[in-house]
């Protein structure tokens, strides 16, 4: 498959970008709050869900390094992360908006373990983008929620 490259500029957008994101390992010493710059940003091993087989049992599954920006960032607080912790891997549940007075809201990277990422903006400006090439790994993220016949 080809580099992602994704821009978000709505509501319907960023989820395109969650979904792409899901179950992505991030390193908490690779994202940054540029405040002069109005921007966060952050790298991480994104899980290739589109990728041929990521579905099926027999094909190799993949990564990919992955970049995700916010522009026009006001403010960022975190919530059950340790910022000093510098090589604690996160991984990333879903990325979401709550709006505010329109454009502007609130960006949230939501991670496991209850750990979250909230980003004010003026309004949504994002951009996914693949950094490199795939490489295989031996196993598809599992959520025990989505088994045949366990309950919501």
């Amino acid at each position: 498959m080809d580099k992602l490259k994704l821009i978000a500029l709505d509501a319907e957008d960023l989820a395109v970008v969650s979904a792409h994101l899901q179950d992505a390992v991030v390193r908490v010493g690779d994202m940054a709050y540029l405040p002069r710059s109005r921007r966060f940003a952050l790298v991480a091993n994104r899980f290739d869900w589109a990728a041929k087989g990521a579905k099926g049992r027999k094909a190799p599954f993949q990564r990919r390094r992955s970049g995700l920006r916010f522009e026009r960032v006001m403010a960022a607080r975190v919530a059950g992360l340790d910022l000093a912790a510098k090589g604690h891997f996160l991984s990333l549940l879903a990325v979401r908006f709550a709006p505010a007075e329109p454009p502007a809201g609130t960006i949230r990277l939501d991670f496991s373990g209850g750990a979250s990422v909230a980003l004010e903006v003026e309004c949504i400006e994002a951009e996914l983008k693949d950094l490199g090439a795939a490489w295989t790994t031996p196993s598809k993220p599992h959520h025990p929620d989505d088994e045949p016949g366990s309950s919501s």
